[in-house]
């Protein structure tokens, strides 16, 4: 039987539609809404140059790249009008000092990740990852559809910074390991090079977590300052050479499912612009996003067959027993973060609910990888 409210929003999806499409029919295009008729300020004497700093060092693959990509974008989309200058991590500033440096106005945007900024913001590493939690396309469906953005901007506004979501690298690995992790207890005392919620989960398994810039992390892995190191997946790590020394390869990237990638603008800066200027800055955003993703999942698959097929080291993946330790020390870390934060509590309250609703339909559109076509 159908319900009195399901009637009600039948009808009002037809109405909606015959309406949309009889006006379409009649006027032969899209009729504009009384905010698109409303004048845009454009301003087509004024030139704009920006800085962009970022956390990566210079022309560092699909990360530093795409970034110079979007700059271009936007001059090409802007006339010329709009220039940004991309500065790899050290080039300008440290490479984690961007928020800072943004805020206060000294550069106007930043590229990284918002896990960077956790002794800041302890909220901050929700909008990269959870651990064990939302995958690249739904940490996406939450930002962008889920009101994940305005939770976002929320957390951000006190320091006058708008995000963009800019980019994921889908699943990472788990890491590169110069020792075996055959237990929960080969973690203990091990120093990794590991950020964000993911650092606080391990310490609390008994591990010595490190915050290291990806310009620092071949040489200190290479000198046993760091005994493991996470960083990205096949690609990246094959290229910065952690191959050659580390000796296992573990997955999967339990820490980091799908980490967001942001841009953070300075707001009083972007509200100053014309307006088609910052739409501008928020489609370049996105069209980097959706570039990032499909880069790292054809390099990713392309560098771990390379990897397989050297054999100079052993991929293998974390014992259950490891796995499952991880899993509980996370939900300590969340009860304990949520319990003593009340915006952490606030947004991972949000994050969980969208995670619920989505569920579901996720786990019927992933089942379409198990039957496969020979």
């Amino acid at each position: 039987m159908t319900s009195k409210k399901g009637n009600k929003d039948r009808r009002d999806f037809v109405k909606k539609v015959g309406g949309s499409m009889a006006m379409v029919g009649a006027l032969g295009v899209a009729a504009c809404t009384p905010e698109e008729k409303k004048s845009i300020n454009i301003n087509f004497n004024n030139t704009y140059r920006w800085k962009m700093t970022t956390t990566w060092p210079p022309n560092f693959p699909v990360v530093g790249e795409g970034c110079k990509m979007m700059a271009e974008w936007v001059r090409k989309m802007s006339g010329g009008r709009m220039e940004i200058t991309v500065y790899g991590g050290g080039e300008l500033i440290p490479a984690l000092e961007g928020f800072d440096a943004v805020s206060n106005g000294a550069v106007e945007m930043n590229h990284g990740a918002a896990y960077y900024w956790a002794g800041k913001l302890p909220a901050a590493p929700f909008f990269t990852c959870v651990p064990f939690g939302m995958n690249a396309q739904q940490m996406g469906s939450w930002i962008i559809s889920g009101g994940g953005q305005k939770l976002w901007e929320e957390l951000y506004a006190p320091f006058d910074l708008k995000p963009f979501i800019c980019g994921n690298t889908g699943v990472q690995m788990g890491g590169w390991f110069n020792k075996e992790v055959n237990s929960l207890d080969s973690l203990k005392g091990l120093k990794m090079r590991m950020p964000g919620l993911g650092g606080k989960v391990f310490a609390k398994a008994g591990g010595t977590p490190m915050l290291v810039s990806g310009g620092e992390i071949y040489t200190n892995l290479e000198r046993g300052v760091i005994d493991a190191t996470e960083w990205i997946g096949p690609y990246h790590d094959y290229k910065m050479g952690l191959h050659q020394v580390a000796k296992y390869y573990y997955y999967p990237g339990w820490h980091e499912p799908g980490p967001v990638l942001e841009m953070i603008v300075n707001n009083t800066k972007y509200q100053a612009l014309p307006e088609d200027l910052q739409e501008i800055i928020k489609t370049a955003c996105y069209r980097l996003n959706r570039w990032m993703m499909s880069e790292f999942d054809a390099k990713n698959g392309e560098y771990l067959l390379k990897i397989l097929d050297e054999k100079k080291v052993d991929v293998r993946p974390f014992p259950t027993e490891v796995i499952e330790g991880l899993k509980r020390a996370t939900r300590e870390v969340l009860d304990e973060l949520t319990a003593s934060d009340p915006m952490s509590k606030k947004v991972y309250e949000h994050y969980s609910a969208f995670r619920r609703q989505i569920k579901p339909w996720m786990d019927i559109s992933e089942k379409v990888f198990y039957h496969e076509i020979g």
